[in-house]
């Protein structure tokens, strides 16, 4: 195996001090032209890389920015990757993206990596209802952002989305078509916004009157396509099925879909269903669904910016001001929900 190149090569090939090498590397302005072309020229003959770890425990700042979200394979989390890494590259930064899969273990295993990276904040989706993982990830003193969560009891900013809001929005839209039987594909009740979502679901049903058990619930251990099959099955099996259902996103909304036209239901006709999140599947559905849009790259930048904002605050002649952001949802009407009753 061959041995890297360090900074004592360069120096040594240059004929030169380290110190003039990290003066070239760092400060090339201080350093006369010759001396300097001498030391770029061994650079480029010896193949040097500079260390950037190393570059950072000296200085104590990394380049790097955590993104720890619930579920990569979902398009909304990519969605926010990307509005997040738009926002930390315009800073001289990068993104290093990680998915817990919506398990608790793996998101305090994340966190650790983060912490011995000595990362420059993180930008954190949680997947642990309890808050340990956060209480213990609070104790390296790093930055962190939650995102697509409000930051209840904490100090930490937080860039989410009005989730009561939004599944109000969903059910309010049902009940206008005329439907008065419904049913909630949730996800894992411990999630804050599956919960949120189906608040908002039954303050629909009380506006126009209906009581709460006009809504079933149909809950599911993940948030994908094939957990949204699964309650489609469970939805097919009830005695009295309802006329319509939201799901609280738009993978468990496209499984259900897909197991009432394996089944042979029609949508909308039969079954009306909208969605959460407004990913670019939505629309191109077999039958365009309905949902309730999140702004995901908003909400990545917002909070990378919000992030950046913190770490600079120790330089800055204002100190950092925590912040909760909470954006609109919009309601977007496809034909899965566009039933005549």
């Amino acid at each position: 195996m061959a041995q890297s190149v360090g900074i004592k090569d360069v120096a040594r090939a240059a004929g030169v001090s380290v110190g003039t090498v990290s003066n070239v590397i760092n400060r090339p302005d201080t350093v006369a032209t010759e001396t300097r072309a001498r030391v770029l020229s061994a650079i480029d003959r010896l193949g040097y890389v500079r260390s950037e770890s190393a570059r950072q425990l000296r200085a104590g700042r990394s380049r790097i920015m955590g993104l720890l979200v619930l579920d990569m394979g979902n398009p909304f989390f990519v969605d926010v990757a990307r509005g997040a890494e738009r926002a930390a590259r315009q800073a001289g930064l990068g993104v290093m993206v990680c998915n817990s899969a919506q398990n608790p273990g793996e998101e305090a295993e994340y966190l650790s990596l983060f912490a011995e990276q000595r990362v420059r904040g993180v930008l954190l989706t949680p997947a642990d209802a309890t808050g340990r993982n956060i209480e213990a990830f609070r104790r390296h003193g790093i930055p962190f952002v939650l995102v697509d969560r409000v930051a209840e009891g904490t100090t930490e900013c937080s860039v989410s989305v009005d989730d009561v809001a939004g599944g109000a929005l969903a059910v309010r839209h049902l009940v206008d078509a005329g439907h008065r039987s419904l049913a909630y594909v949730s996800g894992p009740p411990g999630l804050n916004q599956v919960r949120d979502r189906r608040t908002g679901a039954l303050e629909a049903l009380a506006e126009a009157g209906l009581e709460p058990d006009a809504l079933r619930e149909l809950p599911t251990e993940r948030l994908d396509v094939a957990a949204g099959r699964d309650a489609g099955a469970r939805l097919l099996g009830l005695a009295d099925r309802p006329t319509a259902v939201f799901c609280a996103n738009d993978l468990l909304a496209l499984g259900v879909l897909q197991a009432m036209y394996a089944a042979g239901v029609r949508v909308p006709d039969d079954l009306a269903i909208v969605g959460y999140d407004d990913i670019e599947f939505a629309a191109a559905a077999a039958v365009p669904l309905t949902s309730v849009r999140q702004p995901a790259v908003t909400m990545g930048a917002m909070a990378a910016d919000l992030l950046l904002e913190e770490t600079e605050a120790e330089s800055a002649v204002r100190p950092h001001e925590h912040r909760r952001v909470v954006l609109q949802p919009e309601l977007v009407v496809r034909r899965s929900s566009l039933s005549a009753r």
